[in-house]
């Protein structure tokens, strides 16, 4: 008599209860999947894994309160290497796909796609694939191709401070920054004094123009 596969081990790290919930109920319909832990912000889920707890495949948000989600994995990485992560994000892929995977991910997907997407996603990382959309590939295969120094200067950035510059470039202060990602205003202070650092820009008002022409480049 034939045994039932194992179902894959899927742990979920998001500060949104309810947006956890939702992907709960959708992955635990599939037979080949199941949800074993959720973990909120990166102690939680450093404790779960810390427990010995170790999922097949972790689905990570970018934006964590106090916390950028690469930053997490990275985290993650340095306890269990050979961990697959797939980040799912409110986030244009466009902006972060890129940075997901240089972070450690093996895969992007918006949270605004069906959810077929995301299940298909989950069983390509699960089987040692990437997984990106066919834009998205296109996109780094040009880039690549090209070698944009634009975008080389933007690698020297920290997670925070990539997400600080996208932030920055869709029209927010610093204090409405500071409210969404849950820190200081100094914070915030510091990682824009780092970018113009880092980007060679004069002033804020610098910054800002940068900013706006990086993302409408992007997109």
């Amino acid at each position: 008599m034939n045994m039932l596969a194992p179902k894959a081990k899927v742990m979920l790290v998001d500060d949104h209860p309810i947006l956890r919930h939702g992907m709960v109920m959708l992955i635990n319909q599939n037979p080949d999947m199941e949800v074993i832990a959720e973990a909120g912000d990166r102690e939680e889920a450093l404790s779960i894994l810390k427990a010995g707890h170790h999922p097949n495949i972790v689905l990570m948000d970018v934006s964590l309160k106090n916390v950028s989600g690469f930053e997490v994995i990275k985290s993650m990485h340095s306890l269990l290497p050979a961990l697959p992560v797939l980040v799912v994000s409110m986030y244009d892929e466009v902006i972060y796909a890129e940075r997901a995977l240089r972070a450690g991910a093996r895969g992007y997907v918006m949270k605004l796609e069906p959810g077929k997407v995301l299940v298909t996603a989950i069983r390509e990382v699960l089987k040692g694939n990437l997984y990106l959309s066919n834009k998205i590939q296109s996109t780094l295969l040009n880039r690549l191709a090209t070698g944009n120094s634009e975008s080389e200067l933007i690698s020297r950035l920290s997670p925070s401070e990539f997400e600080v510059l996208h932030l920055i470039a869709t029209g927010h202060s610093s204090r409405q920054i500071a409210s969404l990602l849950s820190r200081s205003i100094k914070t915030i202070e510091t990682h824009r004094y780092n970018i113009r650092t880092k980007l060679n820009l004069k002033d804020a008002a610098d910054l800002i123009r940068y900013a706006t022409h990086w993302i409408t480049e992007e997109y």
